[in-house]
């Protein structure tokens, strides 16, 4: 087995949420340096949140840079307690720096359209003919394939796969402290010192001290919190519907031979459909706003008004939405229609939902790994057994509908027609 290359001096990141992050492998430092890695920090973590919370600016490089020392902070408390070989740990190291090593530009959008998914791009970086390959070939050949899988959730050893994918893990530890952080909220915080504490290796995953029970609680009720008032924060839902309308109108524009001012030559593998690892690895967010820039003095009035929309934030409204009132939104779509506002692009039922906390389900499509605690006597409960607050939130999902639409051209339309439009959304006269 390959012993440790440690650097000749720590390397150290200063972070404004763990205070420093600290790498000490050589191997950890040359996938830091990696061009595939590097690209990470041309892809903010929270996509179109920067709308909302101006200070929602932060990349995926920094949040994995954060969960990477998490990692190491969970391997260190786990000394003595269970035995790790190099090698394990080093998959435990790398997975969690490199889990979100395949997210593109606006990740979630430009998947909604492009049907992709930024898993397969991970796993594609991981296999392919990359510089972080390479690297990872040089502890064994075999090493890509086991870190795919432990990224994936395939690998045999549940204990790793659980430190980086499960209801509490090093990824959603970081991204919860950090993005609220950024955001400048405080429903993210929780106490990450005291879960690490009580956090204990099991074989077929962690599990923690009934004595932390009330931190995993503050835990669970944090997320739930940065869900429903950061990450589908309506005003952000606003721009990521715009985002995949732009992504949408580009698309049909070309399928059609539209004559762009300036042939996208960076987007043209996914206009096309045959996009190769090289070409998503070329894109990041810098290059869409470039896109958007020259789009909103394109011909096409579509694509023009939606680029502009976003680089200027002039967002769309919205207003509560029943799913069921199917006649309501066939009736506006009727009305956008006739007033030359073309409902496909400017008319738009936004659908969240969130289960904040659930416990194991036999033979349901995603089966969640409950989190366990560990009682004085040893024994295991499965965590809404003992906990009141998270019994009442358990296999609970809550769904959230709002109609968005521009309000600015609705009130341009003459009177009865404008009047009739707001009736129907519910949007009073001086709104």
């Amino acid at each position: 087995m390959q012993q440790p290359q440690l650097l000749h001096e720590e390397k150290v990141f200063k972070d404004p949420v763990h205070r420093y992050v600290h790498v000490r492998d050589q191997f950890i430092w040359d996938l830091i340096n990696s061009a595939e890695f590097q690209r990470l920090r041309r892809v903010r973590q929270l996509g179109t949140s920067f709308f909302t919370f101006h200070g929602g600016e932060h990349s995926r490089f920094n949040h994995s840079l954060g969960v990477y020392e998490l990692m190491r902070r969970i391997l260190e408390t786990f000394e003595g307690r269970i035995q790790l070989t190099y090698e394990e740990k080093l998959l435990c190291l790398c997975a969690a720096l490199l889990h979100d090593v395949g997210h593109g530009p606006f990740s979630h959008s430009f998947e909604k359209v492009f049907k992709y998914h930024h898993e397969d791009w991970t796993r594609a970086i991981l296999l392919g003919d990359t510089q972080i390959n390479r690297i990872l070939r040089r502890f064994d050949d075999s090493f890509p394939k086991k870190l795919a899988e432990v990224i994936n959730k395939t690998y045999d050893n549940k204990l790793i796969v659980s430190l980086i994918s499960s209801q509490l893990d090093a990824d959603r530890m970081d991204y919860l402290l950090r993005d609220a952080y950024y955001t400048g909220v405080n429903y993210g915080n929780f106490e990450i010192e005291r879960i690490l504490r009580v956090m204990r290796p099991q074989e077929d995953g962690i599990v923690f001290k009934f004595s932390g029970m009330h931190a995993v609680e503050d835990y669970i009720m944090s997320r739930y919190q940065m869900y429903w008032q950061v990450y589908f924060h309506p005003v952000t839902r606003s721009a990521e519907v715009i985002l995949c309308k732009i992504f949408q109108r580009a698309k049909l524009l070309f399928s059609q031979g539209y004559p762009f001012m300036q042939e996208p030559v960076m987007l043209l593998p996914f206009l096309q459909e045959k996009v190769e690892l090289a070409d998503y690895l070329a894109l990041d967010e810098s290059i869409i706003l470039f896109y958007m820039q020259l789009w909103r003095r394109e011909q096409d009035p579509v694509l023009k008004d939606l680029c502009a929309r976003f680089l200027d934030r002039n967002l769309f409204k919205y207003v509560e939405y029943n799913p069921r009132d199917f006649r309501l939104l066939s009736e506006l779509k009727e009305l956008f229609q006739s007033a030359g506002i073309d409902p496909m692009y400017y008319l738009e039922v936004d659908t969240t939902s969130d289960l904040p906390y659930d416990f194991y389900r036999a033979g349901e499509e995603e089966e969640r790994i409950p989190i366990m605690l560990q009682m004085p006597s040893g024994e295991l409960v499965e965590l809404s057994q003992k906990s009141e607050i998270v019994q009442a939130i358990s296999g609970k999902r809550r769904f959230d509908y709002k109609l968005y639409f521009p309000l600015d051209k609705v009130m341009a339309l003459p009177g009865d027609l404008s009047r009739k439009i707001r009736e129907r959304l519910g949007v009073m006269e001086d709104a």
